[in-house]
């Protein structure tokens, strides 16, 4: 595990700067400006780019500075009219392309998007308030990759045959819906929004992109490229927020598929506009996850796949976060050690600069609220704080939604931040000693997405691996989603499963019986 640590690590300090921006550097590059020519200002309807018809506009802001980068439109029920009219005319056309055709599609756009890599990492970088290095140039390449993965499975949209005699053929057909309305986050905006394009304009079917508010600029970044080779249409992507644009889109009465990652209170909504019409739904939300300990865990590499799974580098802003971490009691005192030792380490600032680890929260509501959860923790008497705390009145730090790694340890269950979603970096560490016990614990949850558990023993990793409820569990390791993972959640953690042949034949075809009697 060391070893694969160390090897991404190198692996992405290799990545070859190929830099569409110019950059100043000065002091402690927290002064950095970045100019970053032509970035994205109207949504992409049709194949045309174009304004809201309402003519207005709202402001992108860079978190790192709190200062507006860039306008969109903001778009309502008229455009998302317009863009569902505009998926509805492109889809007859588009559903009868050869799926190995589709697919060569896509794998054109993957080279284009890696050719773009770093002016899209960089765009992440400054909307998001991600760590370039860390993070945004990661998941540009991630998102490439998605494209690429399923252009390499067009060819597996087929059917089957049934035996029902010798003289009746009957076979199944795998049918696109038509056009699926996808409504993505900000946390991960670009790999997100090529999660749900690339399967589904695969499977023959078109899209309405819902882009996040706080982070539209990157997937924007994407279009362009996809409208390079997509017929117009096929990709349709629109700016707003949730109620004037997200909410109409869901309600349409001419979409044929809700896909949502977000919040699961956003996904409850989601699932009630699609029970109105029957209509399938793939919903991503939110998590809770668990990372156990055993006994024989005490290694330095165990600490570094904790501090991994919390996702500390992302600010923590991931559904998957490790955040409630059951650490045996045998080793509880040694491993917090190591971990807030490691996560001390980390580089907090400018997210555009390349010696930082950890970049910024999203914007003032969600730096607001998990400041918040941090002053809980520390009035509570069961809790101790061990690292991080309460962001910084001055310096650097406090022009920007700057928040340092925070770790508390409680012997609670029970309490908000061990129960509630913080979505922020705050990790709590509890003891155990019982192996059913910390199974319960584990489980004593309403959420049930991801699940990360450390062992050398095989026997106790598998029975841990298959007792805790979640959808994706990862054992000695803490990596990101690959293309051929099963994806997604139990429980109110989501419904429906991405990142894999099976997800996109799941989520995004129909299924078609033919039986033919060959006497006649």
């Amino acid at each position: 595990m060391q070893k694969e640590v160390i090897c991404i690590a190198r692996l992405q300090r290799s990545v070859t700067l190929r830099r569409q921006t110019t950059v100043e550097k000065s002091g402690d590059g927290m002064n950095k400006r970045v100019a970053l020519e032509n970035l994205p200002s109207k949504m992409l309807i049709g194949g045309e780019w174009v304004d809201a018809q309402s003519g207005e506009a709202f402001d992108v802001e860079n978190p790192a500075t709190r200062a507006p980068i860039a306008k969109v439109p903001r778009g309502n029920a008229l455009d998302v009219d317009r863009a569902v009219a505009a998926g509805l005319s492109a889809f007859p056309s588009w559903r009868t392309v050869p799926p190995r055709e589709r697919g060569r599609l896509l794998l054109q756009i993957a080279d284009r998007l890696d050719h773009r890599a770093e002016e899209i990492a960089t765009t992440i970088a400054l909307e998001t308030g991600n760590a370039l290095r860390t993070q945004a140039r990661p998941e540009a390449k991630a998102a490439a990759d998605i494209f690429r993965y399923f252009g390499g499975l067009a060819s597996e949209l087929k059917g089957e045959t049934i035996p029902l005699s010798e003289t009746v053929l009957s076979y199944t057909r795998r049918e696109p819906l038509g056009v699926v309305a996808a409504v993505i986050p900000w946390n991960a905006p670009l790999l997100l929004a090529a999660v749900k394009v690339a399967p589904a304009v695969c499977a023959g079917n078109t899209v309405v992109l819902k882009t996040a508010e706080d982070a539209p600029l990157a997937v924007l970044k994407m279009a362009e490229v996809c409208q390079e080779y997509l017929p117009p249409g096929v990709l349709n992507v629109l700016t707003g927020t949730g109620i004037e644009c997200g909410a109409p889109l869901f309600s349409h009465g001419q979409v044929a598929k809700l896909s949502f990652t977000g919040s699961t209170a956003v996904g409850k909504i989601a699932m009630e506009a699609a029970a109105k019409r029957i209509l399938p739904v793939s919903l991503e939300l939110g998590g809770k996850s668990p990372v156990i300990v055993f006994p024989d865990a005490d290694e330095d590499w165990v600490a570094d796949g904790i501090i991994a799974a919390m996702r500390f580098t992302r600010q923590s802003q991931s559904c998957t976060a490790g955040s409630r971490v059951f650490l045996h009691r045998s080793l509880f005192d040694r491993m917090l050690d190591r971990i807030v030792a490691k996560t001390s380490a980390l580089q907090v600032g400018d997210p555009l600069d390349e010696a930082s680890d950890v970049g910024t929260l999203i914007n003032a509501k969600q730096f607001a609220k998990v400041c918040g959860y941090i002053e809980d923790g520390i009035a509570q008497p069961h809790s101790k704080l061990l690292a991080g705390g309460l962001p910084p009145k001055q310096g650097p730090l406090s022009q920007g939604y700057f928040l340092t790694p925070t770790i508390f340890a409680s012997t609670n269950n029970k309490w908000r931040l061990t129960r509630e979603e913080i979505f922020g970096p705050v990790m709590v560490a509890i003891p155990w000693e019982n192996e059913d016990d910390v199974i319960r614990m584990a489980n004593d949850t309403h959420y049930g997405l991801a699940a990360y558990v450390f062992t050398h023993d095989v026997g106790k990793a598998l029975r841990c691996a298959h007792s805790v409820e979640a959808g994706w569990v990862q054992v000695n390791q803490a990596a990101g989603q690959s293309p051929g993972h099963i994806y997604g959640g139990y429980k109110e953690s989501g419904l429906g499963r991405e990142f894999s042949l099976g997800a996109m034949l799941d989520s995004f075809t129909q299924t078609k019986n033919v039986t033919i009697n060959l006497t006649r």
